[in-house]
């Protein structure tokens, strides 16, 4: 495929470079030292979501160059834009959290506006943290063009200097930024030095890339391979390895296939293929977040893959990858062992893929693994006939608590039932407050509400609060529930996603101090010990949804559309609307 040959007259990119009327446009491109052949072959936008925010995104731009020169080699025009992230790490604990599920939204649509503006006619989509990785896949579902994801990879696990004076669990172990948050929990408790924190601060994250254990970026990443948007194993090498602009170049040279062959991302996500990727966040121990971004994307293609769809899969996977924050490995480890293939091949084995949906190699999926040569190590990857227990990583919860569902993260932990009385607070700073006095008690369920897509506004992750209890030893012996979201560094029992949102009416935002929580992980149920009756007296008192701070902005904008968290939090109708489809404009 090349200039002289390549048909343009289909592609939307002749809006912009064909014909007597298109001389201004072309003079732009001149000025930007384009030649004519370039001007008249197939453009296609590299988007990356490179920032200097944090070291998830640092990569990025060294690897769009790569994906540029693939794209070359492929006779295509790379034209390369970026977008915003705000990274959860440093939003975490804060107002700037409220900015993270919001961020999802302005990429898929920045992305989109790009590609309509400036008539691109495929994507390689760049993303290195939580939420600018469905942001970027949805945007290229939603533009339904040939499309090919690329992760900027994980972070290197640190270490702490041998024999600096910190405890021996943290000396003994590999760091990730979630240790960083638990040992705030453990310096408030007076077991962690002022001295030990700044040791373990300076050597936790050691070198670019996405935080290292399965939390949400590296779960997103896996889903990107699953779901047949990425190269196999694109989303496994470490963002400082070498290898990585190899994948990088290889994602240029796909796309420009893809485009030659006419397949595009909503040929790849499928009903099928969404179903695959909940296999592997299951298998996995992956973030709770997957809840939340799956259905928004396969909201983008028109395809109903609600909440409790994703739970239904989850429920019915064996969890046998060993992964941090629930195990001991780190993506890094998982990568050496042979990556998302290995334990693809393994799902197939046993029936749970389905194998012949088309992938970002043009080849279908169990093509793509028949080439696998690997095996499980029985160690990071179990065998899953010998799964580390029978049922996902991630658990579904339904009930008079929560009509719309919710979600729990059970990986690693042993007690999956928990009873005890509420201690509701109205945002996360009164109980990461009340949780830093140890004004709480053993047994007790803290309850964070009006922390909902809408009610926040935007979500916020729960990370500074929950491993705080953890640091304080108290991860397993308290619960907490909210309407907001909870970090894939997550761990203890922690249930979000409570639908409907107190800000909606939901039944949390009803709950009063001392109420009986009981929530069971095994049966799959979130309730209240209250009656109907009393939900129904509750609720003629409830006044409404507390006022927020955002009179106007983007998080008002945001607020304003945001639909439930059973169907991604997503803010416009969805594929189903559609009136056209761009790449045939």
């Amino acid at each position: 495929m090349d200039a002289k040959t390549f048909d343009k007259s289909k592609l939307v990119s002749r809006h912009v470079t064909e014909g007597p009327a298109r001389a201004p446009h072309r003079s732009y491109f001149y000025a930007m030292g384009l030649s004519d052949e370039e001007i008249h072959r197939p453009f296609i936008g590299v988007a990356t979501c490179w920032n200097e925010a944090a070291p998830c995104n640092i990569a990025l731009n060294r690897q769009a160059q790569a994906v540029k020169l693939g794209v070359k080699e492929g006779h295509g025009t790379p034209r390369e834009f970026t977008t915003i992230t705000v990274t959860d790490g440093i939003a975490m604990g804060h107002e700037g959290m409220k900015s993270s599920l919001a961020s999802r939204e302005a990429i898929a649509d920045t992305v989109e506006l790009t590609m309509r503006g400036h008539a691109y006619d495929a994507v390689v989509g760049l993303a290195g943290c939580d939420k600018s990785l469905p942001g970027m896949m949805m945007a290229m579902v939603r533009l339904n063009v040939p499309s090919v994801f690329l992760y900027g990879g994980s972070i290197l696990p640190g270490r702490a200097p041998i024999g600096a004076d910190v405890p021996e669990d943290f000396a003994t172990r590999d760091l990730t930024v979630q240790d960083m948050f638990e040992a705030v929990g453990r310096y408030q408790n007076g077991s962690l030095s002022d001295a030990a924190l700044d040791i373990l601060e300076r050597v936790a994250c050691p070198s670019a890339g996405a935080c290292g254990g399965q939390f949400t970026a590296n779960t997103m990443a896996c889903v990107s391979e699953a779901i047949g948007l990425a190269l196999p194993q694109s989303s496994g090498a470490p963002a400082p390895y070498e290898s990585r602009d190899h994948y990088a170049e290889a994602s240029g040279r796909a796309v420009m296939s893809l485009l030659a062959q006419g397949i595009r991302s909503r040929d790849v996500v499928t009903r099928e293929s969404l179903e695959n990727a909940a296999r592997v966040v299951a298998c996995t121990g992956g973030s709770t977040n997957a809840g939340l971004h799956l259905p928004a994307m396969a909201h983008e293609a028109g395809i109903r893959f609600d909440l409790q769809d994703v739970c239904d899969i989850f429920k019915d996977t064996p969890y046998f990858v060993d992964l941090k924050p629930g195990g001991r490995y780190v993506a890094k480890d998982l990568y050496e062992a042979g990556g998302i293939p290995v334990v693809m091949k393994e799902l197939m084995r046993k029936g749970y893929l389905h194998g012949d949906c088309i992938t970002a190699t043009g080849r279908t999926l169990k093509e793509n693994l028949d080439d696998i040569a690997g095996e499980a190590d029985g160690k990071i990857i179990h065998p899953i006939e010998k799964p580390i227990t029978a049922t996902g990583g991630v658990v579904g919860l339904i009930g008079n608590l929560a009509p719309e569902g919710a979600i729990v993260k059970v990986a690693g932990m042993k007690k999956l039932k928990f009873e005890g009385p509420a201690r509701v607070f109205e945002n996360e700073e009164e109980c990461f407050e009340a949780v830093q006095k140890r004004e709480y008690k053993e047994g007790e369920v803290l309850v964070i509400r009006n922390e909902g897509p809408k009610g926040g506004p935007g979500m916020r992750e729960m990370l500074a609060t929950t491993a705080a209890l953890s640091g304080q030893g108290m991860g397993g012996k308290v619960a907490l529930i909210t309407d907001g979201r909870f970090s894939g560094a997550t761990r203890g029992f922690c249930v979000g996603h409570v639908g409907p949102e107190a800000a909606g009416g939901g039944p949390i935002g009803l709950l009063k101090n001392g109420d009986i929580i009981q929530i069971d992980a095994r049966k799959g149920t979130l309730k209240v010990k209250l009656t109907q009756k009393e939900l129904r007296a509750r609720r003629k008192e409830w006044t409404g949804p507390r006022e927020t701070i955002y009179g106007a902005g983007a998080l008002w904008k945001y607020a304003q559309l945001a639909g439930a968290a059973k169907d991604g939090a997503v803010t416009h109708p969805g594929g189903a609307a559609e009136r056209h489809c761009y790449a045939d404009l």
